[in-house]
């Protein structure tokens, strides 16, 4: 008799943990997927990092709650975990047994090296879009201030501030 109640008990438990597991993964889901998507860079592989995960962590689930830890961030570590992984396996080396004839060149853009291009990398970023949508996109100063959401006071000053930046740097050059 005694059995039949211990049985029953951790049936009850073993069903408890499945619905709180299922409650967990319908309210974490959208931000497990943003995160996944953060660590691969791409919604596919996202997806599949946190459907893995999350296969592992439910047939353990009632462990994770055992432990007393947070269990969002129990699956954060474990899919960041599980990415680094993922990526050690897939970066190994090809190993061949001669040099090839031509070295490989990489495919860069013709203005990589242009000087003004190389001054624009190094603004701030805030200044860089200013000039950027100023001058490349020809949109007015109401429009980059809408775009960026900040004031026309600041586009003014920020596009003010990358200019002198950018005409110190090309002299120099």
């Amino acid at each position: 008799m005694l059995q039949l109640e211990w049985a029953a008990t951790s049936g009850e438990r073993r069903a408890e943990a499945v619905g709180d597991f299922a409650e967990f993964v319908r309210m974490s889901m959208p931000g497990l997927l943003r995160y996944g998507h953060a660590l691969t860079g791409n919604p596919h592989d996202a997806a599949d990092l946190v459907q893995s995960v999350l296969e592992k962590v439910g047939s353990r689930w009632a462990a994770v709650l055992r432990k007393g830890d947070d269990p969002l961030a129990y699956v954060r570590r474990a899919m960041a975990n599980t990415h680094i992984s993922i990526w050690r396996r897939r970066r190994r080396e090809n190993l061949v047994a001669d040099f090839p004839d031509t070295p490989v060149l990489s495919d860069l853009s013709r203005l990589e090296n242009e000087p003004l291009w190389q001054a624009l990398r190094d603004l701030p970023p805030r200044q860089r879009a200013v000039i950027v949508l100023r001058y490349y996109e020809n949109l007015s100063e109401a429009e980059i201030a809408h775009a960026l959401g900040i004031s026309c006071g600041t586009v003014k000053s920020q596009a003010s501030k990358a200019m002198a930046t950018l005409r110190t740097r090309l002299e120099r050059d």
